[in-house]
């Protein structure tokens, strides 16, 4: 069996554009867009300024971070997998911490999903905007033709398993995908650790290459969040605004609800803390990944805060938190299907039942894949896009936000690593009595 991997490679913050750079990149992008579109909005000059100037510009940031998405996920899930190669030896704490991470993950993607079917911060948009829109994203389906992918049915659990693991990957098949880097994972940890020492290694090396692409193209962030808005916003004016508007107002409610209204009660049910005692010794840890976006920069302060301030024994922080920057994302799980749903609303595509429960899975298991790095949630969105037949270029229409939203759902990805440790360590009898 192999050892834990490290889940973060990368515990101290990197360089990096600061938010305020990128924040302000959002906002000038966007109110200069929408001043060009309100002074210009139908003029040829305006269109060549887009179309050969800021829509390949921020077409080219936005590919750049897709591109990383495949072996992203493959590496940090088959990792993620291999590291509970000691769950036989751990026994019930490993199977209760995973069992935890499920639940509160499951609980967060279906919060995610009332909302956004309740708010529908993306239906109403003019048909002229609509009809401009799918032109722009002109790899759009309709209606029709993308519904049969993210149909839940017999066929789905049969296409779950990949002919071809590397066409699974050409096509953007995220299902398939996701099986070969877990049935991986599971041969990693059924070998002797003598027999994968080095391809485990070099699965590490290929998650930290990954990582480092990220931050460089991350460097140029405001520049690439200035372009996406400034297209957007020149093209579509308020009308667009407005729903993206909605879009964050639905994200960050549903965040905050889960923060201080299902934490809470978790926090009460399952590890007898108080939880305004709770969220008081927690609070250092939870204002650090807010400042820094990242689950993985936290790390250090997140163990720190959970065997000083919250008493935990070393032992089972040692193993429950670092998992938990890898496999527990319940943040990015609730803004994940979100996302998804906003952008079928806004393109008019409508997504049943099964359908939502395809996005629903799937964005359980990619937040399960995505990087614990600032902005890793929106990589592996553009797969969980395309497993509904959802034009994956629609992630340009949130992206530019996607800084103010990451450091908003860190906090919740934080909030849950420190709520399992303390459960598991009480499950255990070895929590600290909480005063």
């Amino acid at each position: 069996m192999s050892d834990l991997p490290d889940p973060a490679p990368h515990s101290k913050p990197r360089k990096g554009p600061k938010t305020s750079h990128i924040l302000g990149g959002l906002i000038l992008g966007a109110a200069s867009g929408v001043a060009a579109n309100l002074a210009w909005g139908k003029t040829a000059a305006l269109a060549n300024i887009v179309h050969y100037g800021t829509e390949p510009a921020g077409q080219m940031w936005l590919r750049a971070l897709i591109m990383v998405v495949i072996p992203l996920v493959f590496s940090r899930l088959s990792l993620g997998v291999a590291g509970l190669g000691d769950l036989r030896k751990l026994g019930r704490v490993g199977l209760k911490t995973m069992l935890f991470f499920l639940m509160v993950t499951t609980l967060a993607a279906v919060l995610g999903l009332t909302l956004v079917n309740l708010v529908r911060p993306g239906a109403g948009l003019p048909a002229e905007a609509r009809d401009r829109l799918v032109a722009t994203y002109h790899s759009v389906q309709s209606p029709k033709d993308a519904a049969p992918r993210g149909e839940f049915g017999i066929q789905t659990l049969v296409n779950v398993v990949p002919r071809n693991p590397l066409g699974a990957a050409s096509q953007g098949d995220m299902l398939g995908v996701i099986f070969f880097s877990l049935a991986f994972g599971v041969a990693l940890a059924v070998l002797p650790p003598e027999r994968t020492k080095v391809l485990v290694e070099a699965l590490r090396g290929l998650g930290d290459v990954m990582i480092v692409i990220i931050d460089l193209v991350m460097t140029v962030a405001p520049y690439g969040v200035f372009a996406l808005l400034f297209t957007v916003a020149a093209r579509f004016g308020l009308d667009l605004l407005a729903r993206l508007g909605l879009y964050i107002v639905t994200v960050v409610v549903g965040l905050a609800i889960f923060e201080f209204g299902v934490y809470p009660i978790l926090i009460k049910v399952f590890t007898g803390w108080s939880p305004w005692l709770f969220f008081r010794r927690a609070w250092t840890a939870i204002l650090t990944g807010f400042s820094t976006s990242s689950s993985n920069a936290t790390l250090p302060t997140t163990l720190e805060v959970c065997e000083e301030s919250l008493g935990l024994p070393r032992e089972v922080c040692g193993f429950v938190v670092p998992l938990g920057a890898t496999m527990c994302m319940n943040g990015t799980a609730l803004f994940e299907g979100v996302t998804v749903l906003f952008i079928a609303q806004v393109f008019g595509i409508h997504l049943n039942f099964s359908s939502q429960i395809v996005v629903m899975v799937t964005a359980i298991l990619m937040s399960i894949g995505a990087a614990g790095v600032p902005s890793g949630g929106i990589q592996v969105l553009f797969l969980v896009l395309e497993s509904v037949g959802i034009p994956g270029e629609g992630i340009a229409m949130v992206v530019g936000v996607d800084r103010l939203l990451d450091m908003c759902r860190v906090v919740v990805n934080v909030t849950g690593d420190m709520v399992a440790a303390t459960y598991v360590a009480r499950s255990e009898g070895k929590s600290a009595r909480p005063v």
